[in-house]
């Protein structure tokens, strides 16, 4: 162990042992997937619609703004945000300590991108990104002052807030950015959709948990949240470090261009994170917090969550891969065939992503934050100094290779040994993984006999989907009922 000082007690645990139960965990689990589900399809329709609207160069610019944003919003309200979920008694004692941190850090660092804005889109080979960098940044003090109120529907598994606050924000965001991208404003576009989008679905998110933001200031509180939240802003600093270093050398490097089909590809390898990853991380910390106490009970639930993650997941990242040139023509055209090269890497990487981001969860619950920041600044340093070797011997693929490589050699099996030092025995987690591993080998087996037999094309796409996915569900059908067992 690491001797760090939890800041909460066992009685957490009871309090969140009494005001959770297992059906509202399952509940909770439904509700962020449906949300999920709606907010991933829209985005891939809107995006589809975009990228035959839009060119390459246009996402190489909104993605340097994204660069800058997700770095602000890694350390924005400096990690003391998160306490919210395992604070003992009525979080909204600290909530008023939260918001006034939240709110004050998000104004500096907005006041820091402002002055930075045009050197970092020069670094990043896109030197029009200035103004846009500085209108998505915006969404900075948004994401301040909401900080309390979404940690607060975290808590509470009140998923159904988050559901309706969610789809309000995909509704406005896209008709903002097809209305602007089809009279012609480019990456500006997408940065006042994203902006609007943001805005006005943080209203919402304040009318239906009742938290508004008030800001207040107590000192000990103050400083049991700094002690808490500091290493995880740092964590979350390193995780937005290690996720867009790649960015930054692809546009520094290869161009606005490059960088654009970089993040299209990027973007595609996302999906089963941010369809099964996302939905299972919006209550695991809670949930692991509610058995941080007992090692049988919490280790039984990390096996059930990663069994969820990678029945999910692996088939889909299989497919996008082994499927990467018909996938993408088949969606945003063969202006964009380029982004095939990366994302055949890239969702390696994705796989790597779900299971790591599921022991970050498990490792802050257990109160040890201080080793994912050890474990994500390694990350980050092999990827610095390796990725743009990546992109000088072969561009975007070169990177993407790269990325993929430092994950399943080097940081999947240092998350693994951090997870098992808690206690975990690593048989129960390969065990975990048996069946949709199995049924993955399968899926790739008929997909590749479906390349040899066919040409890309959208009749390849379909016939490898149709007939592997019919492989994989028949070999992981008796996994149906787990949900049920994550009470």
């Amino acid at each position: 162990m690491t001797g760090e000082e939890p800041i909460t007690t066992t009685k957490d645990a009871d309090h969140l042992a009494k005001s959770t139960s297992g059906g509202k965990v399952r509940r909770a689990l439904g509700l962020s997937f449906l949300n999920t589900v709606f907010g991933k399809i829209g985005t891939l329709l809107t995006g589809i619609l975009l990228a035959r609207v839009l060119v390459p160069e246009d996402f190489g610019v909104f993605a340097v703004a994204l660069v800058a944003l997700g770095a602000l919003l890694a350390i924005n309200e400096l990690g003391v945000s998160l306490a919210l979920v395992r604070w003992p008694g009525d979080p909204r004692e600290i909530a008023p300590t939260v918001t006034t941190i939240s709110i004050a850090s998000s104004g500096l660092l907005y006041a820091l991108c402002w002055f930075a804005a045009p050197a970092f889109s020069e670094a990043l080979g896109a030197p029009d990104a200035t103004g846009v960098v500085r209108l998505l940044c915006l969404s900075v003090l948004i994401d301040g002052a909401t900080a309390a109120a979404a940690q607060f529907t975290n808590r509470e598994f009140r998923q159904g807030a988050r559901l309706a606050v969610d789809m309000s924000n995909l509704v406005l965001t896209t008709g903002v950015t097809v209305a602007l991208a089809l009279a012609d404003h480019g990456a500006w576009s997408l940065a006042w959709g994203r902006l609007v989008g943001n805005a006005l679905s943080a209203i919402l998110l304040f009318r239906l948990v009742a938290l508004w933001p008030k800001p207040g200031f107590d000192r000990r509180q103050a400083r049991e949240l700094m002690t808490f939240g500091l290493p995880l802003a740092g964590a979350s600093l390193l995780v937005f470090a290690m996720l867009n270093v790649h960015f930054v050398i692809t546009g520094s490097l290869l161009g606005a261009v490059a960088l654009g089909l970089y993040l299209q590809a990027f973007n595609l390898s996302s999906w089963p994170v941010n369809m099964f990853s996302v939905v299972i991380r919006r209550v695991s910390l809670a949930a692991f917090a509610r058995v941080q106490d007992s090692p049988a009970e919490r280790e039984a639930l990390l096996a059930r969550f990663t069994t969820l993650l990678m029945a999910g997941a692996l088939p889909v990242c299989a497919l996008l891969g082994l499927l990467a040139l018909p996938t993408v023509t088949t969606l945003y055209g063969h202006n964009w065939a380029g982004s095939a090269a990366a994302l055949q890497f890239l969702v390696v990487l994705a796989i790597v992503r779900v299971v790591t981001e599921l022991a970050y969860d498990y490792l802050v619950a257990l109160n040890l934050p201080s080793r994912t920041m050890w474990l994500q600044a390694g990350w980050l340093v092999v990827l610095v100094a390796l990725l743009p070797l990546g992109a000088m011997w072969d561009g975007i693929r070169g990177v993407s290779a790269m990325h993929a490589l430092i994950a399943v050699f080097l940081v999947l099996p240092a998350y693994t040994l951090a997870v098992t030092r808690t206690g975990v025995r690593l048989r129960v987690l390969l065990a975990a993984v048996a069946r949709p591993a199995l049924g993955c080998a399968l899926l790739a087996a008929v997909v590749l006999v479906v390349r040899w037999l066919t040409e890309p094309s959208v009749l390849q796409l379909l016939l490898g989907a149709g007939l592997g996915g019919a492989v994989y569900l028949a070999v992981v059908w008796p996994l149906r009922n787990l949900v049920k067992h994550l009470g």
